[in-house]
């Protein structure tokens, strides 16, 4: 997350060298991952996160420091 985006709230994720664009559901937005699993794995993490998404993006909204979140183990 940037602190001057735009909505929809969303994040962004890399794979590979390859970068795409997540809504907090899992959906993409942009870009492409060239890889299924990636993109199921990134869906994964982002259901296990919601929460944590939102309130990043509150915080970054108000330009305020966001919290990293864990990546999946």
């Amino acid at each position: 997350m940037y602190y001057d985006e735009h909505n929809p709230p969303h994040f962004h994720a890399e794979y590979q060298g390859a970068k795409a664009v997540f809504d907090f559901d899992g959906n993409l937005l942009r870009g492409n991952l060239g890889s299924k699993t990636a993109r199921k794995l990134v869906r994964e993490w982002a259901d296990l996160h919601t929460h944590e998404l939102m309130a990043d993006w509150e915080w970054a909204r108000n330009d305020e420091s966001i919290q990293r979140i864990a990546p999946l183990d």
